[in-house]
């Protein structure tokens, strides 16, 4: 893995931006210069993101989303090294490690 996250993410899973291994590590947001934990899909390179209108809901029981304009950051919360430790010790605790 990379220590640089995807340009464009989605929270959602039927979106085709979504993926579950990098959500799993935790992605920070910061927009317009102030850290978000609200948001549900973003795009670095077209700068916006999305998050929830309130407590509204469209037709399917999906939360209804707003799109905001301005500069977004991303990173991951841990580094790819502490994701490779984490899952190495996943492993060994349910036996699935390369021991003897």
């Amino acid at each position: 893995m990379t220590d640089t996250p995807p340009d464009r993410l989605s929270t959602n899973p039927r979106s085709p931006h979504f993926n579950m291994e990098v959500l799993q590590r935790g992605i920070g947001i910061r927009f317009k210069g102030k850290e978000r934990t609200d948001v549900e899909e973003y795009s670095i390179s077209e700068g916006w993101i999305r998050v929830a209108a309130g407590k509204s809901k469209d037709r399917f029981g999906q939360p209804m989303t707003i799109k905001l304009s301005g500069e977004v950051e991303a990173w991951f919360e841990d580094s790819a090294a502490d994701a490779d430790d984490a899952d190495d010790k996943a492993a060994a605790a349910t036996g699935d490690g390369d021991e003897g």
